[in-house]
């Protein structure tokens, strides 16, 4: 029971700089083109 003290709060911190991170990168424009790359991977020689 005294694990649950900790481990809840950490999971929590844990999963909310995960949400920052991937907010940050969708702010940043790394999503915005997924297909273009592999286009380019097919039209190349």
């Amino acid at each position: 029971m005294d694990a649950l003290i900790w481990l809840i709060p950490t999971a929590i911190a844990l999963g909310a700089v995960f949400v920052g991170l991937f907010l940050v990168a969708v702010d940043q424009g790394q999503y915005d083109d997924m297909d273009e790359d592999a286009r380019r991977v097919l039209e190349e020689d």
